[in-house]
């Protein structure tokens, strides 16, 4: 997902967008998959050298991704790959005058676990213990955890509070990039994620699957090509109107339906009950994996208490 927060922050995306060209190169790539630049180009009926200047535009407002593949006899090739599967536009202002606290949580900072095989975790640099073994999910390397993946079960972590006690939640954002865990690789591959927060279902978002066509932008070189290497970048938020997945209602849960003490965390729960339809597993990308730098990202907008404040 791509979160454009104002529309003079998404020109760039909006002129990349503005080529009927370009716009058959998103379609092309989101149907078909990544594609080198001589398919691709083949394909549109253009030269070459007319698609590197499409390809360059679409890439740097991170619509398009390029990376470098061997071919048998031809040195190297370029790669061209969609990994959005939104992209979300926030129209409305932000609210004026609103204190923020932001905070970013390691993927491998939990709290509390309960997991099944297939399953692991792994550094930057390594795989923390043996895969497929649940027991290493406790080991105290898992603090510096960049992925983990497990089929069933769920991982919470606490999300820091120190909004001031005169101060009201009005908004908690949060952001990820996830994906199923299939053996191996499947993009095709199914998994029902849900999230809790205090114990309270906020929602439940089905990953499509487990993808592995092309290396993830930050996944290290030493990990292994089948298997994980990108996810989708979602974005939870819980408001005064109800609960959202990249702008889409998946619940009417509201921040008003929370108490949350001044001195205490909250907790936020990532799972894949047992019960679901979908049981495809789940993996957490970090900083060093994937497509995305960043962890848990958190965003907590506050307001000063008043009368007419909801409760």
């Amino acid at each position: 997902m791509l979160h454009i927060r104002s529309l003079k922050e998404g020109l760039a995306l909006f002129k990349a967008l503005g080529s009927e060209v370009r716009v058959d190169i998103v379609r092309i790539l989101t149907e078909d998959g990544s594609m080198n630049m001589n398919e691709l180009a083949g394909r549109l009926g253009i030269t070459n050298g007319a698609l590197t200047g499409h390809i360059r535009q679409l890439e740097e407002c991170g619509i398009v991704t390029v990376s470098s593949e061997a071919a048998s006899g031809h040195g190297n090739q370029k790669r061209c790959s969609v990994h959005l599967d939104k992209i979300l536009i926030d129209l409305q202002k932000a609210i004026p005058d609103q204190n923020v606290y932001t905070a970013s949580i390691k993927v491998g900072r939990y709290s509390d676990y309960d997991i099944y095989p297939t399953c692991g975790l792994a550094t930057s640099t390594h795989l923390i213990g043996e895969v497929d073994d649940a027991r290493y999910f406790a080991h105290p390397e898992r603090y510096d955890a960049d992925i983990l993946w497990f089929t069933r079960g769920f991982v919470e972590y606490q999300i820091p509070n120190f909004v001031p006690a005169s101060q009201q939640i009005d908004e908690i954002n949060i952001s990820a990039e996830l994906s199923s865990e299939a053996p191996g690789i499947n993009s095709d591959w199914p998994s029902d994620i849900s999230f809790h927060l205090n114990d309270v279902l906020l929602g439940t978002w089905t990953a499509p699957g487990d993808f592995g066509d092309v290396r993830g932008l930050f996944t290290p070189d030493w990990w292994y090509p089948n298997w994980n290497q990108y996810g989708l970048l979602k974005m939870l938020i819980i408001n005064h109107k109800g609960t959202f997945m990249d702008g889409l209602q998946i619940s009417d849960v509201t921040i008003d339906s929370f108490h949350f003490p001044y001195d205490a965390p909250a907790t936020l729960r990532i799972s894949v009950p047992e019960n679901a339809e979908h049981v495809g597993g789940l993996t957490i990308f970090g900083k060093n994996f994937g497509n995305y730098r960043q962890d848990i990202d958190v965003r907590i907008s506050y307001s000063p208490i008043s009368s007419d404040t909801p409760h």
